[in-house]
């Protein structure tokens, strides 16, 4: 295991279509080199998943005619689309409001919450079915419309070829949703995305015993996509925690979704140096045991999570379907709610290896690990408050009725460097997250 450091490694950069590799721990190199800017620098070779097969440069490769910063939700969303994928640096400079307009500029005419409130009560409408099938001119329908309205605001589609990165310590958005969908070579890095709060959620009686209110927007996607790198990102749900969002019909009104969702077949995907924190349901890897969705997803879905803060968490850190999952070099600290971190879903192969978990009194370590389908986990050298512990073992002791099988079936190979457990609470405490790239 390597000696920690913040960058123990070494970028290659691509500039005016020319090849240079660039020392950026400080250490001695036997000739000079030039450095290019963050926005500049690619997916170090084996950093990942997301280095696998042709690399990720993103919009390394841009001309100056291609390079944009950008002040405001229009203008990062014109960038986006100008130009297609050709390579381009999308500059993020200052917060970003997407959805500056408010909750009552995407109502339609004729919504009226009241109303949905009255006509959908399970002491009338009943919990026996949902409500998919109700006409445009009810207040489902004018929810459905209303929603379409906030849909195309908050969403922002980010092409092949391109590196979105925030300028400084204090670049990011409020409100968005980045779309990273069915495109190849996406570098996001350095920005802090607050939640989206979905002003429409659905109530869907059906889900669970008691129905449930599902929202919509991920901060961000990767969907059908290839050789995506997060790095340097800060997701957190702001100024709008699930404490603060009201309950209707004895339920919470979820106006939250994912902070980051890897799904439908989206493949080479790296997530590193990046704070997840106070949320609930936080990412998903596969979204769903369906048929459909399995036939697209099998084969695919592999991830490499390392050196992230995953903090005052609910659960999903992440919940895994099918992929091959290798998350190392993380540091899990749970708050009040903690459900559980890592979910084995169906078919998935995850290795969690040399992470740190912090509970607080009264959270057991088997809780960790949580069992949606039977599947293969690999888990060696990860510590629980100071302690080595085996998490599929103490799993098995704490959840008798859940019991996990060890031995993932696979090695992961593309890691740059594994540090020592005992340093990565300091490690990543002090370099990850959004202000802290270098």
């Amino acid at each position: 295991m390597r000696t920690p450091t913040c960058h123990a490694r070494v970028i290659s950069a691509l500039v005016g279509g020319t090849a240079l590799v660039l020392a950026v721990t400080g250490t001695a190199s036997a000739h000079p080199l030039h450095r290019a800017g963050p926005d500049r620098q690619v997916l170090p070779a084996e950093d990942g998943w997301a280095a696998y097969g042709t690399g990720t440069t993103g919009g390394a490769a841009a001309d100056p005619a291609h390079v944009y910063t950008v002040t405001t939700w229009e203008q990062f969303k014109a960038a986006l689309a100008d130009g297609g994928s050709a390579p381009k640096i999308v500059r993020v400079k200052g917060t970003i409001d997407a959805d500056g307009p408010g909750c009552d500029a995407f109502a339609v005419p004729g919504y009226d919450f009241a109303a949905y409130l009255k006509t959908y009560d399970p002491a009338v409408w009943g919990r026996a079915r949902n409500l998919d099938g109700e006409p445009d001119d009810s207040p489902e329908g004018l929810r459905r419309a209303s929603a379409a309205r906030q849909d195309a605001s908050v969403k922002a589609d980010v092409p092949a070829n391109t590196t979105v990165i925030g300028v400084g310590r204090d670049a990011g958005f409020k409100g968005a949703s980045l779309q990273i969908k069915g495109v190849d070579n996406v570098i996001v890095r350095n920005l802090a995305f607050e939640s989206p709060l979905d002003c429409f959620p659905q109530w869907d009686p059906t889900d669970t015993a008691d129905g449930n209110w599902n929202s919509e927007y991920d901060s961000a996607v990767v969907h059908g996509s290839t050789h995506v790198w997060m790095d340097h990102d800060t997701f957190t749900d702001g100024e709008h925690p699930d404490s603060t969002l009201p309950s209707y019909y004895g339920r919470i009104y979820q106006q939250h979704d994912g902070e980051l969702d890897i799904v439908k077949g989206a493949d080479y995907v790296t997530a590193s140096w990046n704070v997840f924190e106070d949320h609930d349901k936080t990412i998903l890897v596969g979204n769903s045991d369906g048929a459909a969705t399995a036939a697209v997803d099998r084969g695919h879905l592999k991830v490499t999570f390392h050196h992230n803060l995953f903090r005052n968490l609910v659960e999903r850190a992440p919940r895994v379907r099918f992929g091959q999952v290798d998350s190392y070099n993380n540091h899990f600290v749970a708050g009040d709610g903690f459900s559980y971190s890592y979910g084995i879903g169906l078919e998935s192969q995850l290795v969690a290896e040399h992470n740190v978990f912090t509970l607080p009194d009264g959270a057991r370590a088997g809780s960790i690990l949580k069992k949606w389908k039977d599947a293969p986990v690999t888990a060696g050298d990860n510590y629980v408050n100071g302690r080595p512990t085996d998490l599929v073992a103490v799993h098995n002791a704490q959840v008798p009725g859940e019991i996990l099988r060890s031995g993932a079936g696979w090695t992961p190979v593309l890691r740059t460097g594994v540090d020592r457990p005992q340093a990565v609470p300091g490690l990543v405490g002090r370099c990850a997250g959004a202000g802290h790239l270098r």
